[in-house]
Formats: structure tokens, sequence, C-alpha cells
């Protein structure tokens, strides 16, 4: 028997293959049960034009079976076998498919295809096992062959014995090491939930012998246990029925048998496509948020299989980043994988693919929004966050697409509400739509900056969440309209006689605000009469583009760069303390920086801010009560 070695740099591919090319062991099963799993189908094919073959589906499957004692794993199947040529060819020439081979030379029917393309995955064996056999007896073929390998040194190919059509894969399991059990490939759990996860829906069934245990006959106690051949997989995926065919019950189980999350779905979307790119998919809003979900560790992406094989747990590439919640998987015959068939090529079809499932989750958020008005609040109240995130990243290209899922807490409504639904009941003089931001919704009712926005009857939005105002500055307009913090400097309110009069006082009262700006230098950039103040003394407003609220966020991030609002002390001239400032101007200045010092705290403290000096704002008190 003469050791044959492997063709066309073959040592070196070999290589590559059990170190490089596979980034998990338990793949070496999955390209089994595809090469499997093609070798039925190329019978099917020789079927539907050779009329002296008759293609049975339930004479063919796919066997695993584990023999523990003697360290062998078995994977048999009931396709079209390998005659000693096509074993020199396909398996001594490493990256030589003859499944790809098949392909061009056949033209396929009835929504199958061939799984294998690359005619290396048969390689992945050798990750597991030191020799790998192979058995093996072509369709219409009187001889069986063996074919045998220990890696890279070549391999042989001899005559042997085999009763029936197909093909055999013996492997004999390497020992464990103190890094790696190759002991779990043996386990009956293992195989089966490595068959689960990645050929669950080969349309052949894949069986098993399962150990289980019942009752000893006429025993009421004692347990004996047995075996029995099982069906392991299910072969046919939801998402290749009709949707007339399913039910909500039906989607929920799917849900929850693919470990999607532990609760209900609020919405699922059934896709199927035959056009440039066929795929089918099955995508899940989900109705609570993922205990990780805003952590590092959590992974977005949906599941994709080709032709029902599990190539990734979590394509990425599939989900932009403010769809991350979304749960599922697509199915496409059309992909272009490469060489190991667990990475993508970034093609044209998966970009596609990944374009049509955005615009089919935007349009049926649209459609919760409008028709389902709870539902979809039970939703925002979970991934809402997400989406104002998604508005404000990539510098707002995405703002069009979103900007019409937000919802903000309304001061007339009580009640959450869209951009859509504030703006079509705007009375027809008001320029902006006005949004105050504080921590907590009764915190920014109590605010002093709402009065005089309020007391026009204008509607505010509320703004509780650190990203939303950042969001909102990407949107800029929306139909038109400006938004406009409630602590801005010019409100767009005041009338031409208000205007006048504020002037006026203004000028009178120029030297006692000049000398308060003179106290607060370092703390803020002017002080003046407020507009807006009806009932309270005094309030913080903002010139420019960075808000209060704002500061506050970037200030407690970790690359926070000490960017501040430009802060102004405003002053409600109309209240009593107002008389109490003035008096103290003109005889004790003194009394006017404790008086300026105690105000300028006490508006940081409506804000949520802190004071820079607390024993000496207690001290300030103290002498005010003495």
């Amino acid at each position: 028997m003469v050791k044959q070695q492997f063709k066309a740099e073959s040592k070196r591919l070999l290589d590559m293959m059990i170190n490089s090319i596979y980034s998990h062991r338990e793949i070496f099963l999955r390209e089994l049960i595809s090469n499997a799993s093609d070798a039925i189908d190329k019978i099917y094919y020789k079927a539907l034009t050779d009329d002296t073959l008759h293609f049975d589906k339930d004479s063919y499957y796919i066997k695993v079976v584990a023999d523990k004692e003697n360290k062998l794993l078995k994977i048999s199947d009931t396709g079209i076998g390998m005659t000693k040529e096509e074993l020199e060819n396909n398996l001594g020439v490493i990256a030589k498919s003859g499944s790809l081979a098949f392909k061009n030379e056949t033209e396929l029917k009835d929504g199958h295809d061939i799984i294998g393309q690359f005619g290396v995955g048969f390689y992945s064996a050798f990750m597991v096992a030191d020799v790998v056999t192979v058995i093996s007896k072509a369709l219409g073929s009187d001889d069986a062959y063996k074919w045998e390998s220990e890696g890279a040194d070549g391999y042989t190919i001899v005559p042997c014995e085999k009763d029936s059509v197909g093909t055999e894969i013996i492997l004999k399991i390497k020992e464990n090491t103190e890094d790696e059990s190759y002991d779990e490939y043996l386990e009956e759990y293992r195989l089966k939930a490595i068959i689960k996860k990645y050929s669950d829906f080969i349309r052949y069934p894949i069986k098993m012998d399962i150990t289980g245990r019942k009752l000893k006959e006429g025993s009421e106690d004692e347990f004996e246990e047995y075996q029995e051949e099982q069906i392991v997989n299910s072969m046919v995926p939801i998402w290749r029925k009709n949707k007339s065919e399913l039910t909500s019950e039906d989607y929920e189980n799917f849900y929850a048998e693919k470990h999607y999350g532990f609760d209900k779905p609020i919405k699922h979307i059934h896709i199927s496509v035959d056009g440039a790119v066929r795929y089918n998919a099955i995508l899940f809003i989900p109705e609570k948020i993922p205990f990780d979900y805003y952590t590092k560790e959590y992974e977005k992406g949906l599941e994709l299989y080709s032709n029902g094989v599990l190539i990734m747990s979590k394509c990425s590439d599939l989900l932009p980043d403010y769809f991350s919640f979304v749960k599922g998987m697509v199915d496409s015959e059309d992909l272009s994988l490469n060489i190991s068939r667990e990475i993508l090529q970034q093609d044209r079809q998966l970009k596609l693919i990944a374009k049509n499932i955005k615009t089919k989750i935007t349009s049926q958020l649209q459609s919760l929004l409008k028709d389902d008005r709870d539902k979809y609040e039970q939703f925002y109240e979970s991934f809402g966050r997400q989406l104002k995130y998604g508005v404000y990243s990539d510098f707002g290209s995405n703002k069009e697409a979103l900007q019409d899922l937000l919802m903000f807490y309304s001061s007339k409504e009580k009640k959450m509400i869209t951009l859509d639904e504030y703006v079509s009941r705007m009375p027809e003089e008001q320029k902006y739509i006005y949004y105050a931001s504080g921590e907590t919704y009764e915190r920014i009712e109590k605010s002093p900056q709402t009065e005089l926005v309020l007391e026009k009857g204008y509607e505010i939005l509320y703004f509780i969440d650190d990203i939303d105002e950042f969001a909102i500055k990407m949107i800029m307009t929306y139909k038109d309209k400006e938004f406009k913090s409630v602590s801005s400097g010019d409100l767009g309110i005041e009338t031409e006689e208000n205007q006048n009069n504020t002037d006026a006082e203004e000028k009178e009262n120029k030297a006692l605000f000049d000398h308060m700006k003179k106290i607060l230098s370092d703390k803020v950039k002017d002080v003046r009469i407020s507009k807006r103040l009806k009932n309270h003394p005094v309030c913080l407003s903002t010139d420019g583009e960075v808000t209060i609220e704002m500061e506050k966020i970037l200030k407690s991030m970790p690359n926070n760069q000490n960017i501040k609002a430009e802060k102004v002390l405003e002053i409600n001239i109309n209240h009593e303390v107002f008389e109490s400032l003035k008096d103290a101007f003109e005889k004790d200045k003194e009394k006017l920086n404790l008086y300026t010092s105690l105000l300028y705290n006490q508006a940081l403290l409506i804000e949520g801010l802190p004071i820079d000096d607390p024993v000496e704002f207690t001290n300030d008190i103290c002498k005010i009560m003495v």
C-alpha cells in the first residue's frame, strides 16, 4: 500500500485549514454534515433527468455515531458516494470541490442548492482527529474504496467492502491536552447541541442513537437505560413555510427555541424576497430590554444561514446600530462566502439585504406606532433611547428615517407624543418647538424657565434622557420649525413693547447689573433682566448652543473636555428681592455681594448643579439670619 502525497501545495493548505481558517473547532461537524447533505442532493438531481432512478426522500439520511470506548466519531450518509477517481480528485487535491463542479454542470431546480463550494470543509476534520478515514461506494458501482490520512504526510486509497451506496467518514479523535478537551466531541449532548446549532435545518434527517431511561417492566421504582435512533434536526425551517400556515404562537415558539430572549416579542416580521437577491428572514422586536443591552458586552447581529446552514451567530453587518435590539435570522443562497464559510465577504448582496431589512424594520415600527400605540409606547420605553442615539450618531445621517419614530413627554398632554403631533397643534404665531431638560418630569415642571412659555399657552417637550438634547441639536428643524430650549437667552416670544420696556429698565439698572457681573465674573457671562420669570426671583439661562443640561452630561463623560455653557444670571425685577438688591447697591456693597452670591447659588440649586463652596453658602445663609 503506497502512501500518496497531497498535491498543489496541499501540505501548506492543510496546515492553514487546521490552524488558521476556522475559528471554532466545532465547525468540523457542520462541514461534514453539509458535505453529506450535498451527496444526497446529487442523487436527487440525477433522479430529475434519469428515469431509472427513483428518489424517495424517506430513504435518505445522515447518521452520527460516537464510539467513546475507541474514541471514534462516524458521520455516514446515503448519498451518491465517490469512485476511486473522485476520492483521488476531491480529497487528494485540497480546495478542489466536487460539489462546485457538480453545481456548475447541473441545472439546479426546486429551490435546492448545493452547499459546498470550496472543497476545504472536509479537512476541518483534522482539527479534532489524528486519523480521518473515508469509506465510500458510488452510485452505479460494485466497488467500494477506503481513503485514509493522518494529515499533511499524505493519504492512501485501497479497495474495501461496503454493502450500500454512500459515504462513511470515521474520525479517530485526538487525545486531550491541557488546553483542549477533544473528548467532548464524543459526548451525545455536545454533538446534539452542535447539530442543532449549525445544521438544524439541513433538509435531510440527521439521526443519532440517543440514550434514555425508562421504568423496568413490572417495576415501579427501577429504571434501565435504553438507546433509540432519533432524528435530531428540524429539517424544515419556519422561514420556508407560507406565512398563512403560521400563527403568532409558532413565531413565539421559534423565538423561544432560538433563545432570542426570555420575553415574548412585541412584533415579528417575516420577509420572503425572490428578486435580485433571494433571501428569507424572520425578525423580532423584543418586549423587554436585555440586561446587558447598554454594555460593551452586548453583541448585535442576526443569525445568518446559507441554505439552512448556520454561517454566523451574530452577523452585525445586517443591522444598523440604532436597530441593534432586533433579533432574528436571515437565510440566503446568494451570499458570497469566504473559504471557511464563517465570515462574509463585504459584497453587494449582503449590503442589499441589510438595506432592505433596515427599510422593513422602519416601516413596521411606523405601522406599530400608528396602529397599536400602547405596544409602541411599550417598545419605546425599552428602546427609544437607542433610536435617539441613531439620530445623533453618524453626524445625523439617519435623522430623516428615525425622527418620526421619536416620542417625548408633553407638558400639555401629560403623556408621550411624537414630533408630528406637537407641530400639528402649534398655534399659528408660535415660532419654535420648545423643550426643557432636566432629571425628572417633576423637576422640569417646577423649573422657573418654563413660566413664560407655559403662560403663552405653548406646549413644552420634556427631556430627561441624557441623549435627548444632543439628538435634537442634530435634527435642528422639524417640518421647518426650529427647536428652542426654554433656557435659551432669546425665546422668540417677547413683544416689541415688552422689549422696549426691558431695554429701558436695563439702561436704568446698568450699574447694578455691572457690579453683580463683576462679583460673578468667572462664573457667568452676564447678569441681566429676565424676560421669562413671573414668580421666581432668579434663574440661569444660556447663550450659545451648549445648555446647562448638556454641560452636566459632557462633564460626566470619561473624556470630559471641560466644555461649559455660557451661563447668564437672570433677575426678576418684578420680584420683591430686586428691591433688596437695589437698596443694598445704594447703601451696603458688602451686603450686595452677599445677596449676589446667594442668588447665584440658588440658581445653581434650581438647575441641579453643585455649589462651588457649600460651607461658604451655609455661612452666607447664617449671615442673613443674623
